[in-house]
């Protein structure tokens, strides 16, 4: 990659500003850390009290360190087991925070045709209400088994796999890039951690949300300070 260009807590580099949003037609986000100023698994663990466990598990993955991405976030909704399923409308009502910017990014991306995309290693508790809330087009997320009304642990399969990984959000935005016609260089991934790099590697333009460093080392846009809708100042 080539050295960054850079203003204020912006930087970018294999591009050209002033950008086109309507040359995409699809943007991709991650949930935790990005959409959301926090990781929903990790609030969830300190209900239970177990927060130090899971967010150091959390913190490893994100930054690359744990290989086996799908091991590592069984092993964290593991320890999960016996959780009140009352407690993920706490987690979402109290602790749930849209990031700065994600707001008024979506709305410029839907007013210029975007598809509005979530892929997330999160959970539907949360994102059926994200979708709701911010108007996105698609998600893909991982679904909690609950039986009679705690958590049991294990995560369900579903129709297009057993789990939402880096590979399935990479998955996700190829395929609704081929439903509208167009290649993934037509498409924009927004996220921080390392289970975000291969659908940014997929994408024609990369954005790093207060990136991990494995991140920042590949993206094509860099936000260091600010909210998401700082992407805004590199399109006209």
């Amino acid at each position: 990659m080539p050295p960054f260009l850079t203003t204020p807590g912006l930087q970018w580099r294999g591009i050209a500003p002033p950008l086109a949003l309507s040359d995409y037609r699809v943007i991709a986000f991650d949930m935790d850390s990005t959409l959301i100023s926090i990781e929903t698994l990790d609030e969830m663990a300190d209900l239970m009290g177990k927060k130090a466990d899971v967010a150091a598990l959390t913190e490893a993955a994100m930054r690359g360190d744990i290989a086996d991405y799908k091991q590592s976030l069984r092993e964290r909704v593991a320890l999960l087991a016996g959780m009140p399923e009352t407690l993920l409308d706490t987690v979402y009502e109290q602790r749930v925070k849209i990031n700065p910017g994600a707001e008024t990014l979506i709305k410029a991306c839907k007013a210029a045709g975007l598809t509005c995309l979530l892929v997330t290693g999160g959970f539907t508790c949360f994102t059926d209400r994200l979708r709701v809330r911010l108007g996105l087009d698609d998600v893909r997320a991982n679904v909690l088994e609950v039986v009679d009304g705690q958590l049991t642990g294990r995560l369900l399969p579903q129709d297009w796999g057993d789990l939402c990984d880096g590979e399935e959000k990479r998955r996700k935005l190829v395929d609704v890039c081929a439903a509208l016609g167009v290649g993934p260089e037509r498409a924009i991934a927004v996220g921080d951690g390392a289970n975000d790099l291969p659908m940014m590697r997929a994408a024609g333009l990369s954005v790093g949300y207060h990136a991990k460093p494995a991140v920042r080392r590949e993206v094509n846009v860099s936000i260091d300070h600010g909210g998401l809708d700082r992407l805004l100042e590199l399109f006209a």
